[in-house]
């Protein structure tokens, strides 16, 4: 998809009074973070991220779901190609962990709440705050 359509869609998606969005998109992140409210940022260690994905990906790979359009996990796209998710995992992570904090000093977000979440306990006790 080109850029600029995407740019307009997250602008149309973005029209309501309540929406939430899930995803890094640093190509829509202005538009997305100038209307946020609140950030919550899964902050998660390497080995937990990679366990998640190996979980993840070996589940979809093994019963043959459907992620869209009939499109499905292979096992050696996943982990022997440079389209890898490991491969991208292992790429920006360090990257991810540098960038967040700063993109959260910014003056043009002050006015978003950011919660960092560094575990699957702090997201699950949190979760069950908002109850």
């Amino acid at each position: 998809m080109p850029l600029q359509v995407f740019r307009e869609r997250t602008v149309r998606a973005l029209d309501g009074d309540a929406w939430v969005s899930d995803g890094n998109y640093g190509k829509v992140r202005d538009l997305v973070w100038r209307r946020a409210d609140t950030v919550v940022w899964l902050d998660y260690a390497l080995p937990v991220i990679l366990g998640r994905l190996t979980w993840r990906t070996l589940r979809r790979i093994f019963t043959r779901e459907e992620l869209w359009s009939g499109n499905r996990e292979r096992f050696h796209v996943q982990f022997f190609t440079r389209d890898s998710l490991f491969l991208w995992a292992f790429r920006t992570f360090p990257r991810r962990r540098r960038e967040y904090p700063l993109l959260f000093q910014q003056s043009e977000y002050a006015h978003v709440q950011v919660i960092c979440l560094r575990s699957p306990r702090a997201t699950r006790n949190w979760l069950e705050n908002l109850r």
